[in-house]
């Protein structure tokens, strides 16, 4: 627990002026507090001698004061402590999100959305909770206790202890609950997680499940999920309601204990009157704290779970980052590629077996191949989005594990096979990662994308909302806007992985014809199930189970007679079947 907590320091030490303020609140606060009694003490073991009316003023007046003093000082202590806490919070949300974004693909795939998102909100609110209240009240318990129990050894040390006797069962107490309670929100932060992933899932997949009418079997899934994280909750409320009673019932032996040992002093004449008082309302003071201690643990256990699982993500090395001293580029990149004795293994097995290929710069090279032969995998390597396992890639002869990730992605525009759209306008998708991207630039990208004439048909043209995903276009359409995304940042190197692949071969033919002047002044991958499409490129590799197989030109391949042209024929067959 403690080294988690650990984490907390670094964002508590930004604020480090407003938490010292909030400090001096706090013990401004507590001093005017433990005034109070005092006062109460003076004033009637001189009222029980000789009563005065101006006494009976001045102390009434005092007491006024005093607690006109600690409600500012307490006001003042809230909002300070408080709003660290806000501020740890916004710290600990950005940073958590900056994680996030830096993360390697093989991260996604240990941990789901919903859980991410769990994290990010009901872990966040905990260690809030825990950085604010949690703080702020055992700072002031502590205060509270070490004044008032100094000054009550100061009058008696006797009854001091006597009243203090209870106090190893609270710290006890304390302990066991607070394990317990640590153990227990801690599953019901994962269940948490687990409803969260189930929605997450079951709504991206909405059309599925109604597809396969399984919105019954969703439901029950979700009712146990939903049932299961109630009983956990109940489970955590009962021994809560346990704890503060019990809490109370040890507190309330010192009330006991004072009453019936400090009455036994009174009436034998060794303590006055107003210190028997003023032991009461020291008690009434340390009441709160003595209870506070509990639900500050309960604060501090859950605050601790959840931080644990936020350290996970905040502490998460990204598989693929910057090297230590990146090289830098000079400007634009000629866009050279070339691949050296590349492997690629996914756990045991091998996706690309001993690659060697080069592009030159400005040339227009295609990868073909049966699904599953490792053609994503490879052009993967040319934008660090994956790193080989054996090999290297250079990008202008120099190895793109030497270069800033940053540098090396924007000379780079990708088109992978899975198009994703944000939940915006089309021409925000389209303008995504460029800043300040002219409506001119936009169209040309757009007209070039073979997107013109959709868009057109659009109620708001550009600025029509393409929902979650690209929920309201076709999938033909959502590539193409992906295509209009890469050209607009005019990369030096351009990568279609089956960019077209949900087009008609007429719209395919016009978009490649639009992007052949563009293509003849960059460096371009094609990666193409249609042999249709990469029968222009300067040159065409095979690839087959991870291994080049062919390479060669359109025509070479061809009277080769291998596995291109036994794809190039298969495919002919299937379109004059198409056309019948």
């Amino acid at each position: 627990m403690r080294e988690t907590i650990r984490t907390l320091w670094p964002y508590l030490r930004r604020y480090r002026r407003n938490l010292g303020l909030g400090a001096g609140a706090l013990l401004a606060r507590n001093l005017a507090g433990a005034a109070v009694p005092l006062i109460i003490r003076e004033t009637v073991d001189s009222l029980t001698h000789h009563f005065s009316l101006r006494l009976a003023l001045w102390s009434t007046t005092a007491l006024i004061g005093l607690t006109a003093l600690k409600g500012i000082f307490q006001y003042a202590m809230r909002v300070l402590l408080i709003g660290v806490s806000r501020d740890v919070e916004y710290d600990l949300r950005n940073d958590l999100f900056a994680s996030l974004v830096r993360q390697s693909p093989d991260f996604y795939s240990r941990y789901r959305t919903g859980d991410i998102m769990a994290r990010a909100t009901n872990d966040l609110n905990a260690v809030r909770a825990m950085a604010g209240p949690g703080i702020m009240y055992t700072s002031d318990t502590l205060a509270t206790a070490t004044l008032a129990i100094a000054i009550m050894f100061s009058v008696d040390w006797r009854l001091t202890l006597a009243a203090l006797a209870p106090a190893p069962l609270v710290t006890l107490a304390v302990l066991v609950f607070g394990r317990y309670i640590h153990e227990r929100f801690r599953r019901i932060q994962e269940l948490f997680s687990d409803i969260s992933s189930r929605v997450q899932e079951s709504i991206a997949g909405v059309r599925i499940v109604r597809a396969y009418v399984q919105e019954d079997a969703e439901k029950q899934l979700f009712e146990s999920l939903s049932r299961n994280y109630v009983s956990q909750n109940l489970s955590l409320a009962r021994l809560s309601a346990l704890f503060g009673p019990l809490l109370q019932g040890l507190t309330s032996l010192s009330f006991l204990i004072v009453l019936w040992y400090g009455g036994y002093r009174l009436l034998a004449g060794e303590l006055t009157l107003g210190s028997f008082l003023m032991f009461n309302v020291f008690l009434g003071m340390l009441i709160w704290p003595m209870i506070a201690m509990g639900w500050v643990a309960n604060l501090v256990q859950r605050g601790g779970a959840s931080l644990k699982r936020i350290n996970e993500i905040l502490n998460a090395r990204p598989a693929i980052a910057d090297p230590p001293q990146p090289v830098r580029l000079n400007g634009d990149i000629r866009g050279e590629i070339e691949l050296s004795g590349i492997h690629v293994r996914f756990g045991g097995t091998a996706a690309l077996d001993g690659v060697d290929l080069r592009v030159p710069a400005g040339s227009t090279v295609a990868i073909v191949g049966h699904t599953g032969s490792g053609k994503s995998t490879l052009v993967q390597l040319i934008p660090r989005l994956i790193d080989p396992t054996r090999g290297s890639v250079l990008v202008d002869g120099v190895d793109v594990r030497r270069l800033a990730l940053g540098e090396l992605r924007r000379q780079i525009g990708f088109v992978p096979q899975e198009t994703f759209l944000f939940s915006a306008t089309l021409a925000e998708n389209i303008a995504f990662g460029v800043r300040h991207a002219t409506e001119e630039q936009i169209r040309w990208a757009a007209d070039v994308a073979g997107l013109t004439e959709d868009v057109a048909g659009f109620p708001a043209g550009f600025e029509t909302l393409v929902g979650e995903r690209g929920l309201t276009l076709s999938g033909g359409q959502k590539q193409r806007v992906a295509i209009a995304r890469a050209i607009l940042r005019d990369p030096r190197i351009l990568i279609l992985d089956d960019a077209l692949s949900s087009v008609d071969t007429l719209t395919e033919e016009r978009i490649l014809t639009a992007l052949a002047s563009l293509m003849r002044e960059r460096t371009t991958i094609l990666i193409s199930h249609r042999v249709s499409t990469v029968r222009h490129a300067d040159r065409i590799y095979v690839l087959e189970d991870g291994r080049i197989a062919e390479q060669g030109s359109h025509a070479e391949l061809l009277a080769r007679g291998g596995l291109y042209a036994g794809l190039w024929q298969k495919q002919q067959l299937e379109e004059e079947l198409e056309a019948i």
